[in-house]
């Protein structure tokens, strides 16, 4: 087996609250990927829709499309063959395609939390060895630093998000054009934080309410 790595140098990092009219889905199919209908939806392959559906695993999720015909597209990194967490027929919901992505400046480091199993311990009288129990995941985070430069326009607007408490759709792209979405909510500090020997920083977090969705190119 081949092994393949990426490294984070020449990675960007974007945003975007630009969202087009939501279009309704009317039917998404338990398959892998999905295929979701929606009547004349004009999406293009490679489209980038934020998809909001009835199924919680699916939902505030921006997903990189396949275009199969003019009312029919596929989720490619969404898998529905599990009904017992995909519910036949309770998928439906809409999409919006997302645009003007804007670049968030001055990256230095990225560090991500959550995403992981997350599980209840159990301890029942008649057994001495107590068990993990899962009941879902933990919620996805990713915290940007960023070189400080309150004249930077892109930074001005992201504060004014992270202070009007809006959400944004994020996107990271490695510089061998993987690409990774995510959608909620953004919060950037204003007071830099000052080192002897670095760059003022502050950081941007993103609070993310549903999956990471990655993609190979």
């Amino acid at each position: 087996m081949n092994l393949s790595y990426a490294f984070p140098e020449g990675s960007k990092f974007f945003f975007s609250e630009t969202f087009a009219s939501a279009k309704t889905v009317t039917a998404v199919s338990n398959a892998n990927p999905a295929v979701a209908t929606s009547v004349a939806h004009g999406f293009a392959d490679g489209a980038e829709l934020l998809f909001e559906s009835g199924w919680e695993d699916a939902s505030d999720s921006v997903f990189k499309i396949d275009q199969l015909s003019v009312d029919t597209f596929s989720l490619p990194g969404l898998n529905t063959n599990d009904t017992d967490w995909f519910n036949p027929g309770s998928g439906t919901g809409t999409v919006q395609l997302v645009s003007n992505w804007v670049e968030i400046p001055q990256v230095l480091t990225i560090a991500t939390q959550g995403g992981d199993p997350k599980f209840t311990t159990i301890a029942p009288l008649a057994k001495r060895n107590a068990i993990n129990v899962p009941t879902g995941f933990n919620p996805t985070s990713i915290t940007l630093t960023l070189g400080h430069d309150a004249s930077n326009t892109n930074y001005q607007e992201m504060l004014d998000i992270s202070r009007s408490l809006r959400k944004v759709a994020f996107k990271m792209v490695l510089s061998g054009g993987i690409s990774s979405y995510g959608y909620g909510y953004m919060s950037v500090s204003e007071m830099p934080s000052l080192n002897v020997n670095q760059a003022n920083q502050v950081t941007a977090s993103l609070s993310l309410l549903g999956r990471a969705i990655s993609y190979a190119s």
